[in-house]
């Protein structure tokens, strides 16, 4: 049964759909002058349009890459006309770069501004409430930086690329703060056994606590807390 369905089945359509063989070549062609297009506006848009995208340059590179595409291999798509799509894109692109480079609100408009997003080894949760970084994700970028609780930063940073830019305390400076290794936020307590620093889980506000209920915490009047870490930074 399945050798009499692959005798049935049509090899040309399904390797070629509507194509002529003979459209091979003429593919390895209309690729070839397309990359050839792609390295050559990459050149014009210079090494920023292709190192840490903004949310701007991001829009171009997707622009140029669907005008590249399509006529590599569809026959009803002409080389000339995205090669048009293409300078006018480039062209868009200069004109931006330059309106961003004289008005300081067209920059602010198209690729936004760094926002801080931890201040003194706590969040600054407005600031954080305005982008869409989960918990984790967050946390995890500073694992990476080699951070394991929040008193260890004196400022963090969300750049326009999307990079977290980290500022430390000296070691002496090291405040008890928010844990943020794995599973460290899923010991809160309500009420607390034992005095000592106890941080808020949702934005990191650190205290001494002593035995009794914890109360809220007086910066977000959130009820949920875990014991705070003085830990160094491991460099």
């Amino acid at each position: 049964m399945i050798s009499i369905l692959l005798l049935e089945l049509n090899w040309k359509e399904l390797l070629m759909g509507h194509e002529e063989w003979s459209f091979i070549l003429e593919i390895i062609l209309r690729t070839a002058i397309m990359f050839l297009t792609i390295i050559i506006g990459l050149r014009v848009l210079g090494k920023r349009g292709v190192k840490q995208l903004s949310i701007f340059e991001l829009v171009v590179i997707i622009g140029l890459g669907s005008a590249a595409g399509d006529p590599m291999f569809n026959k009803d798509v002409g080389i000339i006309s995205s090669i048009i799509v293409f300078l006018v894109i480039i062209i868009m692109y200069s004109i931006i770069t330059y309106l961003i480079g004289k008005y300081k609100n067209v920059e602010k408009v198209i690729e936004g501004t760094s926002i801080c997003l931890i201040k003194n080894g706590k969040f600054a949760i407005e600031n954080f409430k305005k982008e869409n970084l989960g918990s984790d994700e967050f946390f995890a970028e500073l694992r990476l930086k080699g951070i394991s609780q929040l008193g260890q930063i004196e400022t963090a940073i969300e750049e326009i690329s999307g990079e977290i830019s980290v500022f430390y305390f000296e070691d002496t400076q090291v405040k008890y703060g928010l844990p943020i290794m794995p599973d460290s936020l899923k010991k809160t307590v309500k009420y607390i056994d034992e005095e000592g620093y106890y941080s808020c889980t949702f934005c990191g506000q650190t205290e001494i606590k002593n035995q009794g209920n914890a109360g809220d915490c007086p910066v977000c009047k959130k009820d949920e807390w875990v014991l705070a870490s003085n830990r160094k930074r491991v460099t």
